[in-house]
């Protein structure tokens, strides 16, 4: 018989009162394989060498792998995140570890591209501004916060992958005109899946609407600056559901103020906890969630689900889908594996 696989996950999914902190992630079906886990014991905030050694496959949410992490003599083969970004990891000594990274884009999109949507409808309706109304005792005020449609907008997105494709299939019924801006994809005119593919310029421009969907990188680190946010519409707003970083939120402070952009609606930060006297809280028509909007049962399943897939199958010497770091497969522990 071969050995046993052996899971461990990362101790932020612990709960004493439920399967995890997530909930149901479909644990069943890892136990269903014959594939036993356990929760690794509290960390730093970074995934040890020795508390993953012995390990087949982690399944991690919050911490970081680092080359520490892959430095033991009895490396996990999988790093499997709960999740889709990978800012604390570090794919390259993972790589040279032979220790294959994957992500979870099918488990999360619905519940990203949902999240964007209710920002995009919370700041053009001016929820939070009637919701202080209500709590004020100013229900004779509710005429100055007149809220806009969603019919007809020009949509804009920074990254075409997964969530903006299946926020666009949600906005399908607003008849929106759907714009992206992607750096990983270059042919600016034309149309694909129904969306526009145009420069940076371009979108910042046209948009009424502008949603920030690519990943932290240091090519789209402060993208959206200063500059770029003085070429967008004044009755624009801005939303962000994927990193912090990619927006500048000094300028972003600026422009709000000084009216050059209508709202936002932010679910990520540069800095996480956002300080509670910082500027941007209490603004007029800012809508913010502290990067909880998505979590869900239907993305702790989702994405729980896709980790499992990827375990199975590289406990079956398969090419598991969501790939992080495909060069690893250039390393001996993954030669023999094959397609799905």
């Amino acid at each position: 018989m071969p050995p046993a696989f052996r899971v461990g996950l990362s101790h932020d999914l612990y709960s004493s009162s439920a399967q995890t902190s997530w909930g149901d992630i479909e644990l069943a079906s890892l136990e269903d394989a014959g594939v036993s886990w356990e929760f690794l014991p509290a960390d730093d905030g970074t995934l040890s060498a020795a508390a993953v050694t012995g390990y087949d496959a982690i399944l991690f949410a919050a911490p970081g792998v680092t080359a520490e992490t892959v430095s033991g003599p009895s490396t996990p083969q999988l790093f499997a995140r709960f999740g889709v970004g990978l800012d604390s990891v570090d794919l390259p000594a993972c790589s040279a570890a032979g220790a294959a990274v994957t992500i979870t884009p099918d488990g999360a999109k619905r519940a990203v591209a949902t999240a964007a949507l209710a920002l995009i409808l919370a700041v053009e309706h001016r929820l939070i501004d009637k919701h202080r109304l209500v709590e004020q005792g100013r229900w004779q005020d509710k005429q100055q916060l007149m809220g806009r449609g969603l019919t007809g907008k020009t949509v804009g997105t920074i990254g075409l992958g997964n969530v903006a494709l299946e926020l666009f299939g949600l906005l399908a019924p607003f008849y929106t005109v759907n714009l992206a801006s992607d750096p990983r994809r270059r042919l600016s005119g034309v149309i694909t899946d129904g969306v526009e593919l145009v420069d940076l310029p371009d979108v910042l421009a046209r948009c009424d609407i502008l949603v920030i969907t690519a990943a932290l990188t240091d090519e789209t680190r402060h993208l959206i600056g200063a500059q770029a946010l003085s070429s967008m519409k004044s009755d624009a707003i801005l939303v962000n559901v994927a990193r912090g970083p990619i927006v500048d939120t000094d300028a972003l402070v600026r422009a709000l103020a000084a009216g050059e952009l209508a709202g936002a609606g932010l679910d990520v930060f540069e800095s996480e906890p956002l300080p509670s006297d910082h500027p941007l809280i209490g603004m007029e028509n800012v809508v913010l969630s502290p990067h909880a909007l998505a979590w869900t049962e239907e993305m702790a399943r989702g994405n729980g689900a896709s980790a499992i897939r990827s375990i199975l199958a590289v406990r079956d010497r398969v090419r598991p889908t969501y790939l992080a770091n495909p060069d690893v497969l250039g390393h001996e522990r993954f030669r023999d594996f094959r397609l799905p």
